[in-house]
C-alpha cells in the first residue's frame, strides 16, 4: 500500500523569502502525523501544497499516489480539509451547506451529518451567519468528516472549540485512524499532539528540525517552577542547584519567604526530591506551550543541515 502522503525535498520560495526549505515527510494510512511548530514555521504552506492551493518552487509531493497539480476534483474528492482559516458566511443554515458539500465531496453516508452535528453540538437549522467562531469550525469539521475521506488535512482544527468539544473531535480522529484513514493534523496544542499522533515533525523557519514520536521529542518535558519557600536564599539556591535538569533559577526575597521561579527540562523526580529537603509553602508547576518547547528545545533552525530523527 502507497503513503497517503510523501514531500521528498519539498521547497517553496517567495522571491528570497523561503517559506519551506527541503521538507521530506511520509504518513501512512491509519496513521495520525502531527505537525508542530512556531508561528511562520510553514506549517500551513505545507498543508496547502498537498491540496494545490499553492505549488511547491521544487521537490516531489504525492497525495493518496497522485501528484496534486494532476489529481483534480477525483483527487480532492479523496480528501477532508480544515483550513486554518475557516471563513463560511452566508444566510444559507447549516444543513443546506452540508449537503451542498457533499454533493461536491461525493457520497454521504444516510445520517451521518446528523450524528456529526450531536456529537459536537451544532444546530444545523440556524444561518451560518449567525454562527459563533466555535460553531463555524463545527461545521468545518463536520465537512471534512462526512464522506469519511482517505485523507483528512487539519489545519489548527480546535481552534475556537471548547474543552468538551475538542475532546469529541480527538474521539473522531482516533476513530478515523481506526477505519485505516490517515491523518495529517497541524496543531498548536501539544495534549492534542500527544493524545492522538503516532509520528510528530517539528517545523522551524520552514525545516523539519526533528522528528518521531512526541516522547522521544520530549516536548511536554519543558516546564516553569514557581514556588514559594522559606529558608535562607544561599540555602534554598544551593539545594536546588543540584537539580541538573534545572534552568533559568531566580530566587526572590519576599516578606518572610522567597519566590522562586525555574524551568525545568527533563526528568522532575530529583526537582521533587531537593524541594523535599526544604519548606515548601506554595508551588505551581505548568508546561510551556508549544512555541516555548520547540524553541526551547530545538531553536531557529536557519543554518541548521542536520534533522535529527529520534
Amino acid at each position: 500500500m502507497s503513503p497517503a502522503i510523501e514531500l521528498v525535498d519539498v521547497t517553496k520560495r517567495y522571491g528570497a523569502h523561503h517559506a519551506v526549505r527541503g521538507v521530506s515527510l511520509t504518513v501512512e494510512p491509519g496513521t495520525v502525523f502531527g505537525l508542530i511548530g512556531p508561528n511562520g514555521a510553514g506549517k500551513t504552506t505545507t498543508l496547502r501544497m498537498l491540496l494545490d492551493i499553492i505549488r511547491p518552487t521544487s521537490g516531489t509531493a504525492r497525495v493518496l499516489g497522485r501528484s496534486p497539480r494532476d489529481g483534480g476534483p477525483a483527487l480532492r474528492r479523496r480528501i477532508g480539509y480544515v483550513p486554518g482559516e475557516l471563513r463560511l458566511e452566508g444566510r444559507v443554515r447549516g444543513r443546506s451547506l452540508l449537503r451542498h458539500y457533499a454533493r461536491i465531496s461525493g457520497p454521504v453516508a444516510p445520517g451521518t451529518i446528523d450524528a456529526l452535528a450531536e456529537r459536537l453540538g451544532l444546530d444545523l437549522n440556524r444561518p451560518v451567519r449567525t454562527l459563533s467562531k466555535g460553531n463555524k469550525q463545527k461545521l468545518g469539521l463536520i465537512q471534512a468528516f462526512m464522506h469519511r475521506p482517505e485523507l483528512l488535512v487539519l489545519d489548527e482544527p480546535t481552534s475556537g472549540l471548547d474543552p468538551l468539544v475538542q475532546r469529541e473531535f480527538l474521539s473522531m480522529v482516533r476513530e478515523a485512524r481506526a477505519n485505516g484513514q490517515a491523518v495529517l493534523l497541524s496543531s498548536h496544542v501539544l495534549s492534542e499532539i500527544q493524545q492522538t499522533a503516532d509520528q510528530v515533525a517539528v517545523l522551524s523557519s520552514g525545516r523539519i528540525v526533528a522528528e518521531g514520536d512526541v516522547s522521544s521529542l520530549r516536548l511536554g518535558r519543558v516546564r516553569h517552577v514557581r514556588a514559594r519557600i522559606a529558608g535562607t536564599e544561599e540555602g534554598v539556591r544551593t539545594t536546588l542547584q543540584r537539580v541538573p535538569a534545572l534552568r533559568e533559577l531566580a530566587i526572590h526575597p519576599a516578606d518572610t519567604s522567597l519566590h522562586v521561579s525555574a524551568t525545568i527540562d527533563g526528568d522532575i523526580d530529583p526537582l521533587v526530591k531537593a524541594l523535599a529537603a526544604l519548606r515548601v509553602l506554595d508551588l505551581d508547576l505548568e508546561s510551556r506551550d508549544l512555541e516555548e518547547s520547540v524553541l526551547q528545545l530545538y531553536g531557529p533552525s536557519e543554518g541548521r543541515e542536520e534533522v535529527r530523527r529520534a
